[in-house]
């Protein structure tokens, strides 16, 4: 994490960026991971494993545009890596390590340390380094790019799916968004279940293993960032194919399954933030499916099928089609 120094006044004290970086984000990496130089140098060295392809992603998240002011920098912390391992996740990339670009209105030493405890507390669980970036003053402004590693040839890309082929989705849908919902004051939810609704928003489980766990089975993959209408219409126009999806078998959140069947369907289908995997899969590796979902100890449902025809048909269980609309966030068009 190396630009040029710049002095930012907290507490009537000095705090360089240099030891901004030093105190809250080095650390030595492991002696025996593929790190070979981290944080300090103009670049950082990685090794990826032999026979390996490189599998690279950035997301950024803006103060106010992707988490409210004011947002539980631990949380936060998590949820900024949590994103970009979710799309290593959707590729069946094994994650080796990320950088990290910070924009800073002010240094608050408090805020960044809970800040870098939840985002290097998430990189322990998948051992994996931070291993440069760069930081700045400016609006709040957290930018990852994180680096990952997939055998030649076997990443699950979006351009795979084929026509037959089973669709399916981990976890469950919709409780972020209706975690959303009740902070803007647009949704009730009964108070036990809040706190888990907002547990999905802000501290979203990446589906690594699952991921990883589908290389050689599953024909396709994305992560459900923005919606599961919006995101699998990705995959339909990479590989040239449609899908029938069926809304009554969508896996919907704990808190959502007490709203109308309007929401849950809305929510389900277009709601966002849920980061779970959606793939599809030949039939005949449906029992593969099972077995290294539960292997992994993540749920699965199997919500549809890809068709030779283009475009997404949405029905409900007994295959009366729904007039749905794909509403997924764009970062240009909603305010």
């Amino acid at each position: 994490m190396v630009s040029t120094c710049v002095v930012i006044r907290y507490n009537h004290s000095m705090l360089s960026e240099f030891e901004l970086i030093a105190r809250y984000f080095t650390r030595p990496p492991a002696k025996d991971g593929p790190v070979r130089l981290g944080v300090g140098d103009d670049c950082a060295l990685v090794a990826p494993p032999a026979g390996e392809e490189l599998a690279i992603s950035t997301d950024m998240l803006v103060e106010g545009r992707h988490f409210f002011a004011g947002a539980d920098p631990y949380q936060l912390g998590h949820k900024c890596l949590a994103v970009n391992l979710s799309d290593l996740a959707a590729m069946g990339a094994r994650p080796l390590g990320f950088t990290l670009a910070l924009a800073l209105p002010s240094v608050d030493e408090a805020w960044l340390a809970a800040f870098s405890a939840g985002m290097l507390a998430l990189a322990d669980a998948h051992h994996i380094e931070l291993i440069g970036g760069d930081t700045t003053k400016g609006p709040l402004t957290i930018s990852i790019t994180v680096f990952g590693s997939v055998p030649a040839a076997m990443a699950l890309r979006r351009d795979g799916a084929q026509a037959g082929d089973d669709l399916w989705v981990s976890g469950s849908l919709g409780d972020a968004r209706l975690a959303l919902a009740m902070l803007q004051g647009t949704a009730k939810i009964d108070s036990t279940l809040a706190e888990a609704a907002e547990l999905r928003l802000h501290r979203p489980t990446p589906r690594v293993a699952l991921g990883l766990a589908l290389r050689g089975i599953a024909h396709a993959a994305i992560d459900i960032s923005d919606g599961l209408m919006g995101d699998l219409a990705h995959v339909l126009k990479r590989s040239g194919v449609g899908a029938n999806l069926n809304a009554d078998a969508l896996p919907v959140g704990t808190a959502l399954q007490q709203q109308v069947l309007v929401t849950r369907r809305a929510y389900a289908l277009n709601g966002g933030d849920d980061y779970e995997l959606c793939f599809s899969a030949p039939v005949s590796q449906r029992e593969a499916v099972r077995t290294a979902a539960l292997d992994c100890a993540t749920p699965v449902a199997r919500i549809g099928s890809i068709t030779a025809e283009s475009g997404l048909v949405v029905s409900d269980a007994s295959g009366q089609p729904l007039s749905i609309f794909a509403d997924s966030f764009d970062h240009f068009s909603h305010s």
